[in-house]
């Protein structure tokens, strides 16, 4: 894993604030007109499906973001001001998040923050726009890497975080052959990329490995399970690494159930299936089966407990379950509150700078920090599905890990690095030639 010294984190741009004083007096600003600006609501947009085929899992991240700025509304709101909340409904459709995510950074409710998307396929819609128009976007979703954006914060997993973990602690277990199973679009098939190069630098073979995808929605999974059920029928102990998105977990759990494969027979070990979307599945036969994460709501640690009581009040309902994004936009949210306090502004430039370094609370009792690639620190958990619904988390790694941007075992990414500081100011750094992707040399040799 390719790290990064925290030492000296110094600010690349520091925030001139008497020049910005200076050129509103220039732009004709009254006294009266700056007050009032500064007044003005800081607006946060909240950029999550509510419909299609996403909303089993993102309609939750609305709501907790709800949450967290009543919260933060309740003690003072930020800076002296009230936070206010800007939803939109993309409706699991990608280009529909570009449009709204425009609309966001440049209509009449202009945002200072969004804070949104759950698919690859939604962020890679939106990245070019948060660029264009010079916004910030706080992304919660464990995702394939081989990205770096200066206007994206990924505080989900990068695939250092989770699917590498879990592949190893099945290996560990005996594991031989490898089903990799998930929804036609980046994330899994980068994903897979990923593992299927990682297995084999393990001695796995082609003939070990299996590979399917089908598209969102897919209901009819009785055909590609009897597959599965065949492939792991040859000897070797066989699993199922699932990038399976969205509603169609339903259907596929219930087929396992149906054609009677047990975690015992062939084991699943999912990365978008946490205790939300398990809510709409009936669990019992799916006991034994399980997920890598970052954060479980099974984890016993304060700051969750706090977290969950929280939750529930706020849903009016004890049958609320939390998950992992639900704790990575609770880390960003956080994060975003510091940067903006320690530059003294929402300007999305000075957020930028102030971010890097920034440490707060998660809520398995530890801290995780920014670094310079716009990914976090956090630790890895394996749980397994219990007959409640929740996970007991059975291995988990002993430290944070930090998130790569670029994966170690892809040949076209595995020397390059990001980083966001001056003077690298890099989100792809060839670290065997020291030069940037335009070529050119970012420091001397």
């Amino acid at each position: 894993m390719k790290g990064f010294s925290m030492g000296s984190l110094a600010l690349s741009r520091p925030l001139l604030v008497g020049a910005l004083l200076s050129a509103g007096a220039a732009l004709g600003l009254s006294d009266d007109a700056r007050a009032e600006a500064d007044s003005d609501p800081i607006r946060v947009g909240i950029l999550h499906s509510l419909s299609g085929t996403m909303a089993i899992s993102e309609s939750t991240l609305k709501d907790e973001m709800l949450m967290l700025i009543e919260e933060q509304n309740e003690h003072g709101g930020l800076l002296g001001r009230k936070l206010e909340p800007v939803v939109v409904d993309p409706a699991s459709d990608w280009p529909l998040f570009a449009e709204q995510a425009r609309d966001l950074l440049s209509g009449d409710d202009r945002v200072d923050v969004i804070f949104g998307n759950w698919t690859s396929a939604s962020r890679k819609a939106v990245l070019p726009v948060v660029e264009e128009l010079n916004g910030l976007l706080f992304y919660p979703v464990q995702y394939e890497g081989e990205e770096s954006s200066e206007n994206i914060f990924y505080t989900g997993a990068a695939p250092n975080q989770q699917a590498i973990p879990a592949v190893e602690y099945l290996r560990e277990q005996g594991v031989k052959r490898w089903a990799l199973v998930g929804t036609d679009y980046v994330y899994p098939r980068t994903t897979n990329k990923i593992l299927e190069a990682w297995l084999k630098d393990q001695g796995v073979s082609d003939d070990d490995i299996m590979v399917n995808y089908t598209p969102f929605g897919h209901s009819d999974w009785q055909s590609i399970v009897s597959s599965i059920a065949s492939f792991g029928s040859q000897g070797k102990k066989t699993a199922v690494i699932s990038t399976i998105n969205g509603d169609a977990n339903v259907p596929f759990y219930r087929e396992l159930a149906n054609q009677g494969i047990s975690a015992s027979d062939i084991p699943v070990m999912a990365f978008s299936v946490g205790e939300q979307e398990l809510t709409g599945i009936d669990t019992a036969p799916l006991v034994g089966h399980m997920a890598a994460w970052n954060y479980f709501m099974s984890v016993d640690s304060d700051a969750n407990f706090d977290f969950i009581d929280s939750w529930l009040a706020y849903k009016d309902d004890d049958s609320a379950v939390t998950n992992d994004p639900m704790e990575a936009h609770y880390i960003g949210f956080n994060m975003w509150l510091e940067a903006v306090k320690k530059a003294g502004t929402p300007d999305v430039d000075a957020v930028k700078d102030a971010i890097v370094g920034v440490t707060v609370p998660n809520l398995s009792g530890g801290g995780s920090a920014m670094m310079p690639n716009h990914h976090i620190t956090k630790p890895v958990m394996i749980g397994e599905i219990q007959n409640d619904g929740q996970f007991s988390v059975v291995w988990q790694t002993p430290s944070n890990i930090a998130g790569d941007a670029w994966s170690d075992y892809l040949p076209d990414s595995r020397n390059l690095i990001s980083d966001w500081r001056a003077p690298l100011h890099c989100g792809r750094l060839n670290v065997s030639s020291m030069t940037c992707e335009d070529g050119e040399p970012v420091v001397s040799q």
